[in-house]
């Protein structure tokens, strides 16, 4: 567990998330008392919004030349 004054952790917040998000808890106090404990979620499913996203291959027409064509259809 870390403990950092409120303003250190707003001048270093993103080194603090770093810690945050390899396993650390960040305890933030206010005049020497604790306000806020900063957590990584307990969903082991979303560890990082930095992790790769799954790619949807769906076979048929693009969906955008069919919005395309739907447009310039109900243009005329």
């Amino acid at each position: 567990m870390i403990s950092t004054a409120f303003t250190e952790f707003r001048k270093h917040t993103a080194a603090y998330l770093d810690k945050v998000e390899n396993g650390d808890t960040v305890v933030i106090t206010r005049h020497g008392r604790p306000i806020a404990e900063v957590v990584a979620p307990t969903d082991s499913g979303s560890k990082s919004w930095k992790r790769k996203a799954i790619r949807l291959n769906i076979k048929g027409a693009s969906l955008s030349k069919v919005l395309l064509a739907e447009r310039s259809k109900n243009s005329k």
